[in-house]
């Protein structure tokens, strides 16, 4: 196969300061941690309250789930490498990480689409919204988003093992990405970097711009709402409008110039690997009515039976 000149690559990790690393060493296990509790605790406290029964919260409990496992492809190697001294990853591995972190990225990016088609249902179609959005096509559009993510990865594992690699071996970034492996194959890439570009990349911008115009739509039905209602719906859309930004724009400027501009990249993956998955928990907590009050009666009745 193309493969067997090299069985393990070199992760260069985000930066070469010896200095900082221990510094972020520290700095990252702390935004992992948070990422994993405040997810989870989300996790928890939809499945544990009333609010597992609407499908805004349907999704977000899903959403959680895909940040805790988008994260942890990528986040414990970036730490570990940190303070190591060999920042080796096999070859199997490296093509691994690749598949989970696209599979992972790419169903929140159909979950995102599905979130706003139900706030869509829900305040443009408040009459039917029961029907279009029952839990059978809730599991509908979370099964789609799952086929979609796996058939988005797979199309990039297969195109990368069909390449041969036979040195260098060092890549320039903290994971397996498909840009930086493209860079050390031992053939003309150009092609397959173009048309990534033009299927990830336009993939990426046509998602973020159809969120963005249904948010628009959604937002101008308000005008007829009650001012109660519009205060609702106004913070409940723009948290939604918040993270899809937070996660979309880094990705955008990560997979649509041009695949040269690797140290950028990596500030960008940066973003949407760690960064926006550490405020989601915030974002959807803070600012929400409905969450603080289910997170307040599901682990204060836990609180009190276990002081029974």
């Amino acid at each position: 196969m193309g493969h067997e000149n090299i069985t393990e690559f070199i992760l260069l990790g985000l930066f070469s300061n010896e200095d900082m690393k221990a510094t972020c060493f520290a700095l990252f296990s702390l935004c992992y941690l948070a990422i994993l509790s405040g997810n989870l605790l989300i996790l928890l406290t939809i499945k544990g309250s009333h609010l597992s029964e609407q499908p805004m919260y349907f999704f977000l409990s899903y959403l959680s789930f895909m940040d805790i496992c988008f994260t942890s492809t990528v986040a414990p190697k970036l730490i570990m490498d940190l303070l190591a001294k060999q920042k080796t990853i096999s070859y199997n591995s490296c093509i691994a990480q690749m598949f989970y972190a696209h599979f992972f990225g790419a169903t929140e990016i159909f979950i995102f689409v599905a979130m706003a088609y139900d706030r869509y249902a829900a305040i443009c179609r408040p009459l039917h919204y029961m029907v279009i959005m029952s839990r059978q096509v809730c599991y509908v559009l979370v099964m789609a988003s799952i086929i979609r993510a796996f058939i988005h990865s797979i199309l990039h594992v297969l195109i990368i093992i069909k390449l041969p690699f036979c040195g260098p071996s060092q890549i320039d970034h903290y994971f397996c990405d498909i840009f930086p492996l493209l860079k050390l194959a031992c053939t003309d890439t150009s092609l397959l970097v173009t048309a990534i570009i033009t299927t990830t990349g336009v993939l990426s911008i046509l998602t973020f711009v159809a969120l963005v115009i249904s948010y628009i739509i959604i937002l101008s039905t308000l005008r007829t709402r009650s001012s109660k209602g519009r205060r609702k719906a106004l913070s409940t859309c723009g948290l939604h409008i918040t993270v899809v930004f937070m996660f979309f724009l880094p990705l955008i400027f990560t997979y649509v110039p041009t695949a040269d501009s690797v140290s950028d990249d990596k500030v960008f993956a940066l973003f949407y690997t760690m960064i926006a998955p550490m405020f989601n928990p915030l974002i959807y907590t803070l600012r929400n009515t409905d969450m603080k009050n289910a997170m307040k009666k599901v682990w204060c009745r836990d609180k009190l039976f276990e002081g029974k």
